[in-house]
C-alpha cells in the first residue's frame, strides 16, 4: 500500500470543524497560541460565536481561514505521526502545502503558524481581482484564451475538468464569457490569488521565507508551483516562494502520485473535495478522509 496524505485549502473550512479535536493532546494549547498571535479567539470564530458575515471574526475571513486550517490539519496530521503513522508522499492545496510541509519536519509549529499569519495578511491586503471556477471545457480553448488576454491566469488547476482563472476582473469575465462550458462559478473572494497580481505580496512572503530556516523533510513533499518530490528543504522554500503567482498545480500532482504508485489518499482536515477529484481523476485510487479525533481510530 502506497498512500498519500493531502492537506486542502480555502473552502473546506466549516463552522464546528474544531469541536471534534479538543480531545487531541495539545490542542486547547495550540488554538490558544494561534489566537494569541492572532489577536482574536480562533477557536470562538471556528465555532461561529464571534461574527456573522465578512468581517475581523468570521471564519471566511481569510485572515482567518487560513489560520483556522491551518491549525485543525496540523492537529491531525500530529496525531497521526504520534501513532507512529507515516506517507510515502505529502502534498497541499494552497495554504494546504504549509501543512504537507510542517508534517513533513521542514519547520516546527510555530514557525508554520507564524508563516499562515503572515501569508494571509499579505493576500487580504492583495485586493482587487476575480476569481472564477470553470466546469467542463476544452483545455486547449482555454489555454488558448488564457494566453491571448492580458490580466488572466489559470490559478487552481484542479482537474481535467475543473478549473479556477483568476486575476483582472474584466480578462476574468472575457475568458469566462467566450468559453466554451458546462459552468462558470464566480468565487467571493478578496483578491486574485495565485496570478501574477499577487507579485506584491509574493515578494513580501518571500523576505519572511528568506529568514525562515527550513529543514530537508521526513517525507517526500509535492509543490503546487512544481509538484515533483523532494524532500530538500531548500528547494521546498524556492518552490513555495513561487506559489501566489504561479498557481496550484493540482492536477498534475494526481498525475505524480499516480506514477509513484499511490493507491490510497487520506485527506486530512474537513470535507471531502481532494478526495472527490481523486476518485475522478485517479484510476483505483482508495480515498478516505480523517476530520476528527474519532477517524483517527481507522
Amino acid at each position: 500500500m502506497a498512500i498519500a496524505w493531502v492537506f486542502p485549502g480555502q473552502g473546506s473550512q466549516k463552522v464546528g470543524m474544531a469541536d471534534h479535536l479538543l480531545s487531541l493532546s495539545g490542542a486547547s494549547e495550540r488554538f490558544g497560541l494561534a489566537s494569541e498571535l492572532l489577536g482574536r479567539d480562533l477557536l470562538a470564530i471556528c465555532r461561529g460565536e464571534s461574527g456573522r458575515g465578512e468581517g475581523p471574526n468570521d471564519l471566511n475571513d481569510t485572515r482567518n481561514t487560513q489560520l483556522a486550517l491551518f491549525v485543525v490539519e496540523s492537529l491531525l496530521a500530529d496525531s497521526l505521526l504520534q501513532q507512529g503513522r507515516t506517507a510515502k508522499l505529502v502534498a497541499g492545496h494552497s495554504l494546504g502545502e504549509l501543512v504537507a510541509l510542517y508534517a513533513g519536519g521542514a519547520f516546527d509549529l510555530e514557525t508554520g503558524i507564524k508563516l499562515m499569519k503572515i501569508r494571509s495578511e499579505l493576500m487580504a491586503s492583495a485586493g482587487g481581482g476575480a476569481m472564477t471556477a470553470i466546469i467542463g471545457f476544452d483545455r486547449s480553448q482555454l489555454e488558448d484564451l488564457v494566453a491571448t488576454t492580458e490580466g488572466v491566469a489559470i490559478a487552481n488547476d484542479n482537474s481535467d475538468t475543473q478549473v479556477v482563472i483568476s486575476g483582472l476582473q474584466s480578462a476574468v469575465a472575457a475568458v469566462s464569457n467566450q468559453l466554451t462550458c458546462k459552468r462558470v462559478i464566480p468565487l467571493v473572494v478578496s483578491g486574485a490569488f495565485h496570478s501574477p497580481l499577487m507579485a506584491e505580496a509574493a515578494a513580501h512572503f518571500s523576505d519572511t521565507l528568506n529568514a525562515t530556516a527550513f529543514g530537508d523533510t521526513r517525507m517526500p513533499v509535492l509543490s503546487n508551483s512544481n509538484p515533483r518530490a523532494t524532500n530538500s528543504g531548500d528547494l521546498l522554500k524556492e518552490r513555495l516562494k513561487q506559489q501566489m503567482t504561479t498557481g496550484v498545480r493540482w492536477r498534475e500532482t494526481m498525475i505524480e502520485m499516480t506514477v509513484e504508485g499511490v493507491d490510497t489518499l487520506v485527506e486530512i482536515g474537513p470535507g471531502n473535495i481532494l478526495s472527490g477529484l481523486a476518485k475522478r481523476s485517479m484510476k483505483g485510487v482508495t480515498a478516505t478522509q480523517i476530520s476528527s479525533a474519532g477517524d483517527l481510530g481507522q
